[in-house]
């Protein structure tokens, strides 16, 4: 036998193989032939809908391609999936997922079956990326609290380029102002929250270490909604403190224990678009929602691996379609819900 037809012999087993492979590999559940699940149950009306969960760009329908799949088969599988996510964002159908166990940032684009894994300008890693947030033109901000960093990945770009701000010491929760275009950056390790202005500049800062009104003990994500409200998850006084634009406080809620409505360990906080605030406790292991006065409303989830169940939740983020984002970090993944219960 030749050279050239031992190659061609090769080559149609590996694709009788990826046919075998493909032919017994189990087919997954998809999300329209199982139960549906709603919050509360029955015979209260539904407002939360599990949508979906992902792990892997497949269960986003990202096929790898021909040469992926040859090339595993030579070279060994390589598991591609979230590893601990901390963060997500999703906007006009991409999903960004901030990943300190993968040290990037996950993008996922399942219109055009595409996932890659984003780090910095020079393949530098980016070791603990906590928080996004998406801008006017679709470029998406990055804190990475270990390097210290503020990231921007614009749209099309293959890694994220480090902004030139001030110092900081441990930047978590981000938001942008769409109507200023000023960034809101939480320091957790300072204990307050920057502004800084599109020319990188610090407009001010509010906050310092305490448990007064206005004061922070270890701030972490933070949301901006559309009327100018800032949300800061103030982990170690276990409440949800509301802000202006100018950083004026405005009111809080919470208090520490382990009944509904407390709080342990509050990680990450959003609003929808009829005003209910989403807030993620880690150590509840449930996604909690609270109307504007900051009155309990309903749980979503307990501890466990199944769908609407979590294990230390992190990150939240809600579109404008009220689609609720949520990175379930250990259990490697993000769940999808949906708000259905109208505006009350």
């Amino acid at each position: 036998m030749t050279h050239a037809a031992y190659r061609r012999a090769i080559a149609v087993g590996l694709l009788l193989a990826l046919g075998v492979l493909s032919a017994c590999a189990p087919v997954p559940l998809k999300p329209e032939e199982q139960a549906a699940l709603v919050w509360p149950d029955l015979p209260n009306p539904p407002r939360i809908s599990f949508v979906r969960q992902f792990s892997r760009p497949d269960d986003l329908g990202i096929d790898k391609g021909f040469f992926a799949r040859l090339g595993e088969l030579v070279f060994g599988a390589r598991d591609v999936r979230l590893i601990r996510p901390m963060a997500v964002l999703a906007s006009n159908g991409v999903v960004y997922v901030a990943d300190p166990g993968a040290n990037g940032v996950h993008r996922f684009e399942p219109k055009a079956g595409r996932h890659e894994l984003l780090v910095g300008d020079g393949g530098l890693a980016l070791p603990s990326p906590v928080g996004l947030a998406l801008g006017n033109a679709g470029e998406v901000y990055v804190t990475d609290s270990e390097r210290a960093q503020v990231l921007v990945i614009r749209p099309g770009a293959t890694s994220a380029t480090a902004l030139a701000l001030p110092a900081m010491l441990q930047p978590t929760g981000i938001a942008f102002d769409k109507s200023t275009g000023n960034l809101y950056v939480a320091d957790t390790g300072a204990h307050r929250v920057n502004v800084f202005k599109p020319d990188g500049t610090l407009a001010f800062a509010f906050g310092r270490r305490g448990d007064a009104v206005g004061e922070f003990n270890y701030p972490t994500l933070i949301w901006l909604d559309p009327a100018g409200r800032l949300y800061v998850t103030d982990s170690l006084n276990f409440r949800i403190q509301m802000f202006d634009r100018a950083g004026k406080y405005l009111s809080d809620f919470g208090q520490v224990g382990d009944g509904l409505g407390d709080n342990i360990r509050p990680k990450s906080v959003a609003a929808d678009s009829h005003g209910h605030i989403y807030v993620v406790d880690a150590l509840h292991s449930a996604l909690q929602i609270f109307d504007v006065a900051g009155r309990y409303l309903l749980s979503v989830g307990s501890i466990g691996g199944d769908r609407g169940e979590f294990w230390l939740p992190a990150g939240i983020f809600i579109d404008e379609n009220d689609m609720i984002y949520v990175a379930d970090s250990y259990n490697q993944r993000v769940q999808i819900f949906r708000y259905i219960g109208g505006p009350t």
